[in-house]
């Protein structure tokens, strides 16, 4: 159904270590400052009308014995909740190679780079949200009001002062706009335009994500998948890796490394 896309010059991809990754929470913080993404409140969030581009997904264990136990109506009959083991898994746009959310929009507001990413048009967006209705991975958002002008929002952005705190180099989205993870396509530029000035190549570390850059355990990482020799390149080599979804053949560009527990028994010397 889809064409193979032609990725000559630079192929941004992410890995995340879910080894490292303790659940802190940085990244969504980190994610909602650098790219203008307003505070809508508890209210909001139970109408399933949260905002943030990025969030983590708990996976919680019980331990029962020599049994592992994950089904809700399991867990319901078990007496002892005290051995619980959780995985904590960062979710934000896969900017798929075969991106489903593509191919619904009658207006091209969501199109492919020719640097493998999934980008966002956002005035020529109309509101849909078929794109929304066929992401699996659930990621994107929608506005449902004009969050930087409307009272009912107590935020940074309802007053002409404190929005002086808003990152110039990222629009700010109005109502019946459809948005999500650009992978910071704003720093990515940056740094494009450092190196030309510096007349240089681009080099891998140049360019890192609010999202890496503000992790606390270095679980991002970020970089050019056509340089075999750059981190993420590497990172995604290893035989912990796997993607979300994967059999549905949305090829993801964001890998996981499965997180190992040494759980055996004690070697003896």
């Amino acid at each position: 159904m889809w064409d193979t896309f032609e990725k000559p010059g630079h192929n941004w991809v992410m890995a995340i270590d879910l080894n490292a990754c303790t659940g802190c929470g940085s990244c969504i913080v980190a994610c909602n400052v650098e790219n203008n993404i307003p505070v809508v409140g508890r209210d909001e969030v139970r109408k399933r009308r949260e905002m943030h581009w990025i969030r983590i997904d708990r996976y919680y264990t019980v331990n029962d014995g020599d049994r592992k136990v994950t089904e809700e109506h399991e867990v319901e009959e078990l007496d002892n909740l005290d051995n619980v083991s959780v995985v904590h898994q960062v979710m934000l746009c896969q900017h798929c190679e075969h991106a489903p959310c593509e191919t619904v929009c009658p207006v091209l507001a969501t199109v492919h780079s020719s640097d493998g990413l999934n980008h966002m048009a956002y005035n020529r967006c109309v509101g849909t949200r078929y794109c929304a209705n066929n992401c699996p991975y659930k990621v994107r958002r929608f506005n449902w009001f004009n969050y930087w002008n409307d009272s009912r929002f107590d935020n940074y952005l309802n007053n002409e002062f404190t929005q002086l705190v808003l990152n110039p180099d990222v629009t700010a989205r109005s109502r019946g706009v459809m948005e999500k993870c650009s992978m910071c396509i704003q720093r990515i530029q940056t740094g494009r335009l450092e190196a030309k000035l510096e007349k240089r190549a681009l080099r891998d570390g140049d360019i890192k994500m609010a999202c890496q850059q503000a992790c606390p355990a270095n679980a991002i990482i970020f970089g050019d998948g056509n340089d075999p020799e750059s981190e993420v390149s590497k990172a995604l080599r290893s035989e912990r890796v796997y993607y979300v979804l994967e059999e549905i053949n949305t090829q993801p560009g964001v890998g996981y490394m499965t997180k190992i527990r040494n759980t055996g028994t004690t070697i003896q010397a």
